[in-house]
């Protein structure tokens, strides 16, 4: 059975873009965490990212409650 996010991921378009945005930041903040030393502008982009990705996961949260919330209402009826 799948997930309520797996659910969201194959089938639903907004939250399919916001996860693979999310990767993408998630990869590129890895690439930087892994060098000993930051430039000050890519110390600026890694709080940039952080703050993109918190976003992404915050509104991706969202929409997986709304998704739950229908799907139990569904159950209930």
């Amino acid at each position: 059975m799948l997930t309520p996010r797996d659910q969201l991921l194959a089938n639903h378009d907004e939250f399919r873009k916001l996860a693979q945005e999310h990767t993408q930041y998630a990869q590129r903040l890895d690439s930087l965490t892994q060098k000993r030393y930051l430039t000050e502008d890519e110390k600026v982009e890694e709080v940039r990212l952080k703050k993109l990705k918190l976003r992404l996961k915050d509104q991706m949260e969202s929409i997986e409650r709304q998704f739950r919330q229908q799907v139990h209402q569904h159950q209930v009826a």
